[in-house]
């Protein structure tokens, strides 16, 4: 459904797009507004008129929230950019970092995720792009290739605690793909930073975290949410708590953060991540779908309970609906069995060798994996994250 905006509509956001400067590197917009907060209006106008989700395209300037959180006199700004969604069932606001710069009697802005934001961010002045933040934004690109999804983080909650899965992977606005989102509540309601990071306060509800690795996390309907601009944070840091809050648009029933995962700056399927012990999958359609540990599945509705983080040299025994998996004295099925280790257990990995092949939930694999204790169990067994060895060959 298309929900009418006020009195700007999709022809004259394309009109803004027009007026950007052509000598602009590509990402960047050069405004012919002097005040920083119109430039980056204007360029999140600009955004909404070419959106994918419909709703977005009929945004006026009421609908914009931008938030210049460090200027200097040589003519810098940082801050935060949103376009407010309708309030709407399944819809969710969009919202970037942004950094900007004077040029030619107007205003440079480049939001992240563009190549221009890590050029302006690596040549802003410490005043406006603290050194850490200068690291973070300008860092090579990580993907996740290789089959590599590792993400050292944890679920949002105190670890010991069991909360409901809402909400199976969804997209950061509903239905549409990816499916980067999963919703959570229950607990002491009490939402936390899933890994260390840098933290930013979207809007009023809304707190993103960017991490290590090009991850960050958003967490959205939250009530009490700290302030935060550049601060970093650790695992287990207070965000806010589960609330209704739509301060930036969408709809919220019953109190949930709503939590997305991001990478290199774009919403990325959750499902294969992993969100400390669980692994989400996604089901046929959006809000469906399940968690995994081990061979122990949660779906929707259900309770997941907080084991804590999962190391990069971990992983979690996968026996594909077994009790167990036997260890070896070597990596095939040709050296002794010298015991078992339980299904959903966490195995700490020493080095990988190939060996028999196996198959598993993950797929067919001969990599065999030496653990601390000297056993050998098979990759196809043993959630890490990672088709490839994640502490190298033995």
């Amino acid at each position: 459904m298309i929900i009418n905006r006020r009195w700007i509509g999709t022809a004259t956001a394309a009109l803004l797009v027009a007026t950007m400067t052509s000598t602009v590197p590509s990402g960047a917009h050069a405004a012919p507004a002097n005040d920083v907060t119109t430039a980056v209006q204007q360029k999140l106008l600009a955004e909404a008129a070419v959106a994918a989700d419909q709703a977005f395209r009929t945004a006026d300037v009421a609908d914009t929230r931008v938030d210049v959180t460090r200027k200097d006199g040589r003519g810098w700004a940082f801050g935060t950019a949103v376009l407010v969604a309708p309030q709407g069932e399944d819809l969710h606001p969009s919202g970037w970092l942004f950094v900007a710069r004077q040029h030619r009697g107007g205003w440079q802005v480049a939001f992240e995720g563009e190549a221009t934001f890590a050029e302006l961010t690596a040549a802003a002045p410490a005043s406006v792009v603290a050194e850490q933040e200068r690291d973070t934004f300008t860092a090579p690109r990580t993907m996740a290739a290789n089959g590599d999804f590792r993400t050292g983080m944890r679920l949002p909650f105190t670890v010991g605690q069991s909360w409901i899965l809402r909400g199976g992977p969804h997209g950061w606005s509903g239905s549409p793909r990816p499916f980067s989102s999963i919703d959570l509540y229950g607990g002491d309601e009490r939402v936390l930073a899933v890994r260390a990071g840098t933290a930013y306060t979207m809007c009023k509800g809304w707190i993103r975290v960017v991490h290590d690795r090009g991850y960050a996390t958003d967490y959205y309907h939250l009530w009490n949410n700290i302030s935060v601009d550049g601060a970093s944070v650790s695992a287990g840091t207070f965000l806010g708590n589960t609330g209704t809050d739509i301060t930036c648009g969408g709809s919220a029933s019953s109190r949930h953060v709503h939590l997305g995962l991001r990478q290199n700056s774009a919403y990325v399927a959750v499902a294969t991540h992993n969100l400390g012990k669980w692994v989400p999958r996604e089901g046929s359609v959006a809000y469906e779908g399940s968690a995994l540990h081990g061979s122990k599945r949660v779906n929707v509705k259900g309770t997941l309970y907080n084991y804590g983080a999962l190391g990069f040299t971990e992983g979690i025994v996968d026996s594909n609906g077994g009790t167990s998996v036997s260890r070896r004295s070597g990596p095939g099925t040709g050296y002794g069995v010298v015991g078992s280790i339980a299904d959903g257990a966490t195995a700490a990995v020493a080095c990988s060798s190939n060996g028999t092949s196996h198959t598993g939930r993950w797929g067919t694999s001969t990599l065999w994996n030496r653990l601390t204790d000297g056993t050998w169990i098979p990759d196809a067994y043993l959630y890490t994250g990672s088709a490839n060895p994640v502490n190298g060959w033995c």
